[in-house]
């Protein structure tokens, strides 16, 4: 397994496990593609560990079959790994804007969802999955957002996707990825396909 060495220790205090296997805030964002994918490669390590895992998709049409939410089911199913629930609270698609009122209003009951399980320390990773546009949309408060996962208890791992990541909460995370896009089938007019983009 490798062993990654920091560029610094910090005078913190803690001890080297201690710093280690602290909980983190994970945000993976920018234009390019990849950014859902990262995370629910994410939660594959965290069901490999035994972790219980809740996944909340934000955005993306409760009609829309994923190969991740297929395979996670399966996994969280098959008592070899950690626990796995699918929370879906969006209609319609994270760049198309249908019926805004529902929307906003399932946004805002999932993000509720999400503060209770976090209270609750219901599962060990938390995938929320194009959380940043209800962020960004103001349906959900960036602030309250950010006290709620700086406050979290427990040892609780936190994963938010998305473009356009408000600066709060690139600020707080412990680890921010920028998806920048080279090439993409699309800028040739091609759309998304079986087994790449579902």
């Amino acid at each position: 397994m490798p062993q990654g060495q920091p560029e610094t220790v910090p005078d913190d205090g803690l001890t080297t496990r201690q710093r280690r296997n602290r909980p983190l805030v994970v945000v993976h964002t920018g234009v390019g593609k990849g950014k859902s994918t990262a995370a629910f490669g994410l939660a594959l390590r965290g069901w490999n560990q035994g972790w219980p895992i809740g996944v909340f998709q934000f955005v993306k049409s409760a009609k829309w079959k994923v190969g991740e939410e297929r395979a996670l089911r399966v996994l969280g199913a098959s008592g070899e790994g950690g626990t796995v629930a699918w929370h879906k609270m969006g209609e319609g698609w994270s760049w198309v804007q249908r019926d805004i009122e529902s929307s906003e209003d399932a946004a805002r009951e999932g993000w509720e969802q999400v503060k209770r399980d976090l209270a609750a320390e219901t599962y060990q990773l938390y995938v929320l999955d194009e959380f940043i546009y209800p962020m960004k949309w103001g349906w959900v408060d960036v602030d309250e957002v950010v006290a709620v996962l700086k406050d979290r208890p427990g040892t609780q791992h936190v994963v938010i996707t998305g473009r356009g990541a408000p600066e709060a909460l690139v600020e707080l995370a412990d680890l921010v990825t920028d998806m920048s896009k080279v090439k993409h089938p699309m800028d040739a007019g091609q759309k998304g396909q079986r087994g790449i983009e579902w």
